[in-house]
């Protein structure tokens, strides 16, 4: 199992209460979108408008609005391709979050799986 259910549960109804957040397309998703949208984003800023948990082998799901009139508003990724501003509220509870989330993919992935 990579997440911990009940602490996922719980951030995920912490982010529901204070959507819409702001945040930051990693470079790599910035990067994947655009190949696959065939968009030109003007900045790496979006804002998180949705969240859900998509299973322990997806994780925290988000719907981003892109900002971008051409983006299709039903954009999904996962929360760990995304970055928080240390001012947002739930940043420390993300990070970790994000930080657990990665470590044990990389942990699953060494194994062969």
């Amino acid at each position: 199992m990579i997440d911990h259910p009940e602490q996922t549960k719980k951030l995920i109804t912490e982010i529901e209460a204070h959507l819409p957040i702001e945040a930051r397309l990693s470079s790599a998703l910035k990067g994947m979108l655009q190949r696959q949208m065939s968009l030109i984003f003007p900045s790496d800023q979006c804002q998180l408008v949705d969240v859900f948990y998509a299973g322990d082998e997806g994780g925290i799901a988000c719907r981003l609005d892109l900002a971008s009139q051409e983006a299709d508003a039903s954009t999904i990724v996962s929360l760990t391709h995304l970055i928080f501003e240390k001012r947002c509220p739930l940043y420390r509870q993300i990070d970790r979050y994000q930080k657990h989330r990665v470590k044990k993919l990389k942990k699953q992935n060494g194994r062969g799986f």
